[in-house]
């Protein structure tokens, strides 16, 4: 069988401070980061990894946290080196890094750019302070706006702007202008999602109040309304772009592609040469993860094949485009006749609308997508 594109997730775990919606693996800073440390780290990780390429291209790089942008450019261009050192980048490999909107942040973009960095992601959330506030981020708007216009004065062609909607307290009218805020300033694409209560955060622990489901709905409709008139296409559940600047490293993701992960707690999920489903995990602490001699994995295991139709379709069904049948024969285990039953399911409720060659998801299936989802669950 061929196997799927080839990506790399890189992760910097340490930030200013932790987010109290965070439930991503960061930790607030104290002090100076040790960078040359974790470079040598995250080398030696992909060393360990690197057979698992077999012999593929890198089509895309994301470097994430945390907060990418707490490394120095030098840090970043020695980084980016190793990396191409241990595996070929294909000619248009995309390669992202994660940022804040602070000044500091936006003074390195023309030298991360020089570094290697092709594509910059900017954590700006909300444009009103109240909601940083409550947010507990660091930034305010004025500097959010910066951000924005240093990426392009830059060279950075594509840049993402982070906005998230559904704030404690928030009102249609406070969404629908920071959104407008985020369309003034003109990026090519936008991330803009929902907040929602994840465990283990400050807000699990003390929860928020949250809009009620109306204005939820009243957000989201009018701002999907806003967003295509400004000319952007949803592309993903949560993802809008201008055409042609989608974000090719998510979109491997979504189209359940193989990705090596690097770093603190980064998983990874690789294709073997007789179409198992490889996933892994490394050691999730800083402190662990730079102990000498010790191996940065933690976890490796092949996704069992009554599991894959789940994990396939929980990624592809995230997608507006339609999808492939053919796809699902070369991205696992699996047959279109192994899944007949959850399909022809979804048909009769007309949650999906399928041809001779694809499938796809109607307005319907997007509401009810979990419903559909536990059709895949194995018995």
């Amino acid at each position: 069988m061929s196997l799927p594109p080839l990506s790399l997730y890189i992760h910097i775990p340490w930030c200013e401070q932790k987010c109290p919606y965070c439930d991503f693996n960061s930790h607030a800073r104290k002090g100076a980061i040790p960078e040359s440390e974790y470079i040598d780290a995250l080398l030696a990780d992909l060393d360990q990894d690197r057979p698992l390429a077999r012999g593929r291209h890198l089509s895309s790089i994301f470097i994430g946290g945390g907060t990418p942008s707490l490394v120095s450019p030098a840090g970043i261009a020695r980084l980016l080196q190793g990396v191409n050192e241990r595996l070929p980048l294909k000619p248009d490999c995309e390669v992202t890094m994660e940022a804040n909107p602070g000044t500091l942040e936006a003074d390195r973009f023309r030298p991360y750019r020089e570094a290697g960095v092709n594509r910059l992601s900017v954590g700006v959330q909300s444009f009103q302070q109240d909601k940083l506030r409550i947010l507990g981020r660091i930034h305010g708007a004025d500097e959010a706006r910066r951000a924005a216009n240093e990426a392009r004065k830059a060279g950075f062609e594509r840049f993402n702007l982070d906005l998230m909607h559904t704030l404690p307290n928030q009102t249609v009218q406070d969404a629908l202008y920071d959104l407008q805020e985020a369309i003034a300033l003109a990026p090519p694409h936008l991330s803009w999602y929902q907040l929602t209560i994840e465990p283990n955060t400050q807000f699990a622990s003390r929860p928020p109040e949250l809009p009620d489901d109306d204005t939820q709905w009243a957000i989201f409709e009018q701002g999907k309304a806003m967003l295509e008139a400004a000319g952007y296409r949803q592309y993903e559940i949560s993802a809008w772009a201008k055409p042609g600047y989608q974000c090719e490293h998510n979109l491997n993701y979504w189209r359940f592609g193989d990705y090596l992960g690097i770093g603190c707690g980064a998983h990874g999920k690789v294709t073997q040469a007789d179409g198992a489903i490889l996933r892994t995990v490394k050691v999730k602490h800083p402190k662990g993860y730079l102990e000498p001699g010790r191996s940065p994995m933690t976890e490796q295991y092949e996704v069992a094949r009554e599991d894959q139709a789940l994990e396939y379709y929980m990624n592809r069904l995230r997608l507006m485009e339609p999808m492939p049948l053919s796809e699902l024969s070369s991205r696992t285990q699996l047959q279109l006749d192994d899944v007949a039953g959850p399909l022809e399911w979804a048909t009769r409720r007309k949650l999906i609308r399928r041809d001779n060659e694809t499938m796809q998801l109607t307005e319907q299936g997007h509401r009810f997508l979990n419903e559909l989802l536990a059709q895949f669950l194995p018995d």
